[in-house]
């Protein structure tokens, strides 16, 4: 990856742990975590951001899965960018594949979120990525355009340096199956691209790509050693301890490679 910008690993605990398990994996996360260079986030489950971020130590960042785009107000079950900042959650996913495809969240509710987190002063995660039969009819990079363009919508290029993007192959998500590094990059690649054409070639060289696809420590290191991919979305691997350490590590060595 580029010398240039600061490797993002960010770990989605997803709808996982419970509060004496989340304490353990955090707790243990930054007993092993050795030295810097690299930002660190935790996405854990809503019940326990305020315990898990109380834990947290200033080399980890603390983040929220999800968000809702709006004040404070009769938004049953959701939670405003007011109550996680008293969590102190400083990071928000958007557009993660389980949100779109699972739970149903468009492109327009995507964007939505995106410029909320981005307005109140949190990074945005913004997820994007292809399905398995979008991928075998070769339509992956219309894909990622499409949610891009829609993301971003009405994001300044002064806005975008709080935006990380993750590519996230919906196939390769859970999987066990993982895109080659040489597709991962070829992705990422054409992904910059566009923030280019959309921005600034400025604005295409800063921001941050991550890959959010089964990245484990044994295949960290080839992947982030690809020069436009700046660190990872991780899923099951980050719920050890060990594993989620071992993907920092790779991150760091990426910056001397």
């Amino acid at each position: 990856m580029s010398t240039l910008r600061t490797p993002f690993v960010g770990g989605n605990w997803k709808m996982n742990t419970n509060a004496a398990e989340g304490y353990s994996l955090i707790d243990s996360i930054q007993k092993q975590m050795q030295g810097n260079g690299v930002d660190v986030a935790v996405f854990p489950p809503f019940p326990y951001l305020m315990s898990i971020g109380n834990a947290i130590q200033n080399q980890t960042v603390l983040g929220a899965q999800d968000l809702w785009h709006s004040d404070n107000g009769a938004f049953t079950g959701e939670v405003s960018t007011d109550m996680l900042k008293d969590c102190g959650v400083k990071a928000v996913l958007t557009g993660h594949s389980e949100r779109r495809h699972v739970i149903g969240e468009s492109d327009g509710l995507v964007n939505q979120k995106t410029k909320r987190a981005l307005e109140t002063g949190f990074i945005a995660v913004l997820c994007i990525g292809e399905q398995l039969e979008e991928r075998e009819a070769g339509q992956t990079d219309a894909v990622n355009e499409r949610q891009i363009r829609a993301g971003l919508d009405g994001v300044s290029e002064s806005q975008l340096e709080s935006v990380v993007i993750a590519y996230e192959p919906v196939w390769a998500i859970g999987t066990g199956k993982t895109a080659t590094p040489e597709d991962a990059q070829d992705a990422h690649a054409k992904i910059r691209e566009l923030i280019g054409q959309m921005y600034s070639p400025a604005a295409a060289s800063a921001i941050r790509i991550i890959y959010g696809g089964s990245m484990k420590p044994g295949n960290a290191p080839e992947l982030m050693a690809m020069p436009d991919i700046d660190g990872g979305l991780i899923g099951g691997a980050s719920l050890k301890a060990e594993d989620f350490c071992g993907i920092i590590s790779a991150a760091q060595g990426s910056l001397v490679s």
